[in-house]
């Protein structure tokens, strides 16, 4: 595979990062702190809430040491991932997944190193639950894991043969 061809994966993840930010950036100017547009009643509000922590805002009450560690976390893995990609080490889906999630994660360290929290605006629920409100860079991340997991096990099914 030649460097030409990983070129499709970084355009994947630029344009990730770009539909990303410019979604967080029509939430901002269209909501205030917990506004919230219902959509599909009773199921989707788009809304504007900050989320200091991780998935689930996991850590969030940390008191700010968790800004940093999610920052190296993001480098990290998007390095990791992008070595993959670079030394051919995932199968197409592999190689789709880890750029979507590269993509998700530089979207999500712009909001932490730019507001010092991720911009989250989707809100799903039913009745009484509620799904945690996320944004377009944890959907990307997401499903680039599971096609990270869906191209492990095609890898290993070669690897047996």
């Amino acid at each position: 595979m030649s460097a030409r061809s990983k070129i499709p994966y970084l355009l994947l993840a630029v344009a990730a990062i770009a539909f990303d930010q410019l979604t967080k950036l029509a939430a901002l100017s269209a909501f205030s702190y917990a506004e919230r547009l219902n959509v599909v009643p009773g199921f989707f509000d788009l809304t504007l809430v900050y989320n200091p922590g991780a998935a689930f805002s996991f850590l969030a009450d940390a008191g700010g040491w968790q800004k940093y560690f999610f920052l190296g976390l993001a480098v990290l893995i998007s390095g990791y991932l992008a070595r993959g990609i670079w030394r051919e080490e995932f199968g197409r889906w592999g190689r789709l997944g880890a750029a979507m999630i590269i993509g998700g994660a530089v979207g999500n360290v712009i909001d932490r190193l730019a507001y010092g929290h991720v911009i989250d605006f989707l809100l799903f629920y039913w009745k009484d639950w509620y799904y945690p409100a996320f944004n377009i860079a944890d959907s990307f991340i997401c499903v680039g894991a599971v096609l990270l997991v869906i191209d492990g096990f095609g890898q290993k099914k070669k690897a047996a043969v």
